[in-house]
């Protein structure tokens, strides 16, 4: 499969992509690693006129500290997150996210968390070639009135298989998106739409520019299930946040569960987090209830499209949330 003809554009500097960006918009897409977005453009799911790539943005790479908030870089690279001390130690559920992302050889040489929290939602009825979808009636996401996913439903039902985003919504991140002109902030909770065909709440003229994540004296874990332990995207996620009371440190004063490849986006599952406020950290059967929780929680979302039955997904759900309470209550009583 080849790459459709495109113009290639190398801006020097940020100010000169925003430029870019505010003049082209719709006609242009934004290349950092291209781990997601060639291997789409391949396949024939985006033709755009116009490649803006962030090769000589080296202003957007970074992770710092600045009173109580890591910053880090869209272009930041998947192999400087892993290696950093400061997420290892601060932003545990990210780093094990990361180092579950593709293979070593896109983490350390193509794959940013920018892109890797831009990523489409993907469908395995959707996410082939061209000839292979032309041998079917187009689906909602390919233009057409039909979802191979879930029958006669009205809308797409992509997924959202991101590790890196459920991670970051775990741990309470917002997104700085810049334009020309100015810039806003948008809680991660709020940046996804629930629409998978058009699943960012995001402008074609605006550029993700940074990843903020509040130190809240709290630990967090991150689990997935993929059939291959490198490569493969995950069938089932979740990430989760614990942090201990001020007063008694063995009681759980807030909490935040996520989980992801189960929907068109990261679910937030706000009932089963307010489960486990008050709880001791060392109460299995309250983490096995706030499993649970998740399991029927998310079950709704669920559709035939990442290759693995409903039924297993379900089930993993439960596992996943169980084993990453189990990891980050480990990790608080340290």
């Amino acid at each position: 499969m080849r790459l459709p003809r495109f113009d290639y554009l190398e801006p020097a500097n940020l100010e000169e992509t925003l430029d870019l960006l505010s003049t082209h918009r719709d006609d242009v897409k934004i290349l950092a690693g291209g781990t997601d977005l060639l291997v789409r453009m391949k396949k024939g799911l985006l033709k755009p006129k116009k490649l803006i790539s962030l090769k000589a943005l080296d202003e957007l790479s970074y992770i710092k500290e600045e009173n109580g908030v890591i910053k880090i870089g869209s272009r930041t690279s998947l192999s400087d997150i892993i290696h950093s001390n400061l997420i290892q130690k601060k932003a545990e559920a990210l780093f094990q996210a990361c180092e579950k992302i593709g293979a070593v050889t896109i983490q350390h040489c193509r794959g940013t968390i920018g892109g890797n929290i831009l990523q489409d939602n993907r469908c395995h009825h959707y996410n082939q070639s061209e000839f292979h979808r032309s041998g079917r009636q187009a689906c909602h996401k390919d233009g057409g009135k039909i979802c191979y996913a879930r029958d006669e439903a009205d809308r797409c039902n992509s997924t959202c298989q991101s590790d890196g985003a459920t991670a970051l919504m775990a741990i309470g991140a917002n997104l700085t998106l810049a334009q020309k002109g100015g810039e806003r902030t948008v809680d991660l909770d709020n940046f996804y739409t629930t629409d998978g065909i058009m699943p960012f709440a995001m402008e074609s003229h605006e550029l993700l520019k940074e990843i903020a994540i509040p130190i809240q004296g709290a630990k967090s874990a991150y689990k997935r299930l993929a059939y291959r332990s490198a490569i493969d995207y995950p069938i089932v996620c979740a990430g989760v946040l614990l942090k201990p009371s001020d007063t008694d440190k063995n009681k759980i004063a807030d909490a935040r569960i996520v989980v992801g490849a189960m929907g068109r986006a990261p679910l937030f599952l706000a009932k089963a987090s307010s489960s486990l406020k008050g709880k001791n950290l060392t109460d299995k059967d309250a983490f096995k209830n706030a499993a649970d929780i998740s399991m029927n929680s998310a079950a709704p979302f669920a559709v035939h499209n990442v290759g693995a039955t409903l039924e297993y997904r379900c089930d993993m759900v439960f596992e996943m949330v169980f084993q990453a309470l189990e990891q980050a209550a480990i990790a608080v009583k340290k």
